[in-house]
This record gives C-alpha cells, structure tokens and sequence, in this order.
C-alpha cells in the first residue's frame, strides 16, 4: 500500500495531535483571522473542516512557520 506524500506534517495518533482554532492560530502567529482563512484556503496550511468551522494541527502551524522562517532569506 502507498503511502501519502509527505507534506511536511508528520502523522501522530489522532489521540495525541492538537487541534487550534483559527483565531488561536492567529494568536500564535501574530497575524489576523482572515490571513489564516487565507492560508487554509490556498492549502498553505492544512487544516479539518468540523461542521463550519477549521481545525489546524499545531504541528502544521509550527512546520509552516519553520518553513517560512527558512524561506526568507
């Protein structure tokens, strides 16, 4: 059986992932709402979709932004 590509988020248990809303993503990056909206949507971050609402991995926030600390230079 293939595995999936690897999007830079490692898989851990469901058991043990954190889950972050959207507004505790912003917190923790320091930008608004509406650029993680931005970010989710583009699939620059991945995130679940529970009812009408987003969850992000909080592994996924720190990859993102090691990867975007790297990129800039």
């Amino acid at each position: 059986m293939a595995q999936p590509p690897d999007k830079g988020v490692r898989e851990a248990p469901l058991a043990e992932m954190k889950f972050l809303t959207v507004a505790e993503v912003a917190t923790v990056m320091r930008v608004s709402r509406m650029t993680v909206y931005r970010l989710v949507h583009s699939g620059e971050l991945p995130a679940v979709r529970v009812g009408r609402s987003f969850r992000v991995p909080e592994r996924a926030v720190h990859e993102y932004l090691k990867t975007a600390y790297n990129d800039v230079g």
